[in-house]
Parts: C-alpha cells; structure tokens; sequence
C-alpha cells in the first residue's frame, strides 16, 4: 500500500508528524511530497527530505493523507492539489485529512452523503453528514477533527491500509492501552 501524503509551509506539526511516524513504524510506504525540498510547519518546525510534487506519479498510490493547518489556505488554492483529490476520490482510493483538511474535500464536493468530521469552526454545508466525533471512518474516507486526534488518525489510517494485525503490532510495540 503506498501512501501519499502532502504538506505546503505552514502545515500542522503534530497532524503530519504523528502519523507520519507511525505509519513508517508500521512499515508504510510513505511519500511525503510538496513544492519544495524542505517545508516548514506552523510553529517553525522544518521537514527536510520532502519529495518533490512534480517528481511523483501521484495515481501509482493506493491512499492520500493530508494534514490540517494553515497551509490548508494554500492547498484550497492549488489546482494540482484538486486533480490529486478529485483523482483519489474518483478511483475509490482512500483519503484522509484531519482537521482543516476535510473543508479541502468539502468544497470540490467530496464529503456530499458522507460522515466526516473537521475543525468545528470550520465546518460547513458539504453536503454530508458532521459527526462531532475524533476520527469518522466512511468508506474510503477518513476524516479528524484535530490535533488532539492525531494518534488516532493514525491508528484509523494504519488499520484501514495495513490491517487490524499490523495495528495491534504498533500498539503492544508504543505500549498503548485501550
């Protein structure tokens, strides 16, 4: 299973750094792409080593994740960020975003007759159905409301790309307690 996952400056630390690590631990094939080589998180925090957008075939990935923050201003805006949602979206493959992100699948129509959740403020008439929930799995889709979910998105991410068993491994390896 390869994953995507795409960050522009500004991005949410936690929600790209939790389950970016976690997913690696779980032994996810991980790209990380942007813009640029190096991006740099809303509270100063700098991923280097990101690959670059235009290098990637984004339709050879099986699932999309995207982080919440206020690069999401900037990811409303790309073009190319639609085609690789709406691409995902049309193929059945799984997308995921925490936070601001879900409003990016809201507003090119993607959450209509779905359950999701995002950043309370930030909802609005998608046409779906809000949960006022942490993590919302429907379908293909996942969605969280916040940095507070972070671990869970990833957990939610892991068991839908990797399996239940694969899950369980992270859990008795982080020493997590249900």
């Amino acid at each position: 299973m390869k994953i995507l996952a795409l960050i522009f400056d500004r991005f949410e630390e936690e929600e790209a750094m939790a389950p970016f690590a976690l997913l690696r631990r779980a032994g996810a094939d991980l790209t990380i792409a942007s813009t640029k080589e190096t991006v740099t998180g809303n509270f100063n925090i700098s991923l280097s080593n990101i690959t670059l957008i235009n290098n990637i075939n984004y339709k050879d990935y099986d699932c999309l994740l995207i982080p919440g923050g206020p690069h999401y201003v900037f990811l409303r805006q790309s073009s190319m960020v639609h085609e690789i949602i709406n691409y995902f979206f049309s193929n059945n493959k799984i997308v995921c975003g925490i936070c601001a992100a879900p409003t990016i699948f809201g507003m090119l129509g993607h959450l209509k007759d779905k359950k999701y959740t995002c950043f309370t403020s930030m909802n609005d008439d998608f046409g779906g159905y809000y949960q006022d929930k942490g993590v919302v799995v429907d379908g293909n889709l996942i969605t969280a409301k916040s940095v507070a979910y972070s671990i869970d998105f990833a957990y939610a991410i892991i068991e839908k790309t990797m399996g239940k068993d694969v899950l369980n491994t992270i859990w008795k390896h982080i020493y997590y307690e249900k």
